[in-house]
C-alpha cells in the first residue's frame, strides 16, 4: 500500500507596502484669519463677555444718571401735572390731556395758558385759560366783528375754536375792562363754550389764583408737545 503524502499549501505572505510609498503628512490647520478689530483670535470669550457686560452697564449707569438729573431739573422748574376739564380750550386743549405745569419762577405774560383757582358759580375745580391781558392793560371785545382788542390794537387769534358770539348770559355782556396791577384777563380758546373773565363772577383774575403755567401736554402720547 502506498503512502499518502499530506502537502500543505504554502502561507501567503505577510503584504508588503509597495515600495516608495509614504504616508501623508498631517494637515497643517488652516492659519487663524487676522480679527477686524486687531485682537487676538485666541482671547478667551468669557473674557470678551465679560468686558462686554462691564461696558454695557457703565452706559446704563450713565443713562440712569442723566434721567435722575433731568428728572431732579423737571420738577426743581414745573413740578406739577394736572388733567383739562372741559372743553373750554379747544382746540388747542381737549379734555383728558394731561399737562404739565411751571409753577416756580413764573410771572403771567399775554399769551399763556394758564391753570388757575378760583371759585365763582358753580366751579370750584381748577380751570385752564389763556391770558389775553396782564395788569395794566385794557381789554375790549367788538362782537360784531368777533374781534378783541388790548390796548386799542386787534389781536391776532389764530388759535381760537370759531368766530365768537354774543354770550346769551347777561353776566357776559360787559366789552371793556381796566386789568388792575398784579391781575390778568383770560379767556377760553373755545369763546362760545367759555366761562371766563367776561363773566362778572370771575372778572380779572388774581395772579396769586394762577397754579401755573402749562408748557407740555404729557398725555395722550399721541398728542405730546411743548405748547406755545
Amino acid at each position: 500500500m502506498s503512502e499518502t503524502q499530506n502537502t500543505a499549501a504554502p502561507l501567503p505572505e505577510d503584504p508588503k507596502p509597495p515600495e516608495n510609498t509614504t504616508l501623508p503628512e498631517d494637515p497643517t490647520p488652516a492659519e487663524a484669519p487676522d480679527q477686524p478689530d486687531g485682537s487676538d483670535p485666541d482671547t478667551p470669550k468669557k473674557k470678551k463677555k465679560k468686558s462686554d457686560l462691564a461696558n454695557d452697564l457703565f452706559t446704563w449707569l450713565q443713562a440712569l444718571t442723566l434721567a435722575l438729573v433731568m428728572l431732579v431739573v423737571v420738577f426743581a422748574f414745573f413740578g406739577r401735572v394736572i388733567n383739562v376739564d372741559g372743553v373750554s380750550m379747544v382746540p388747542t386743549l381737549h379734555h383728558r390731556d394731561l399737562l404739565l405745569l411751571q409753577c416756580i419762577n413764573y410771572e403771567p405774560e399775554q399769551g399763556d395758558i394758564v391753570v388757575l383757582r378760583k371759585q365763582f358759580g358753580e366751579i370750584d375745580s381748577p380751570i385752564v385759560k389763556r391770558v389775553i391781558a396782564v395788569g395794566g392793560q385794557t381789554v375790549e371785545i367788538d362782537y360784531s366783528s368777533g374781534t378783541v382788542y388790548v390796548d386799542g390794537i386787534p389781536q391776532d387769534e389764530p388759535y381760537i375754536n370759531e368766530p365768537m358770539l354774543m354770550p346769551s348770559s347777561d353776566k357776559e355782556r360787559g366789552n371793556y375792562w381796566e386789568v388792575p396791577e398784579g391781575s390778568v384777563f383770560v379767556m377760553g380758546d373755545n369763546r362760545n363754550a367759555s366761562a371766563d373773565s367776561r363773566n362778572m363772577d370771575l372778572g380779572t383774575v388774581d395772579t396769586r389764583y394762577i397754579i401755573g403755567r402749562a408748557v407740555c401736554v404729557l398725555l395722550p402720547f399721541q398728542d405730546f408737545r411743548v405748547l406755545d
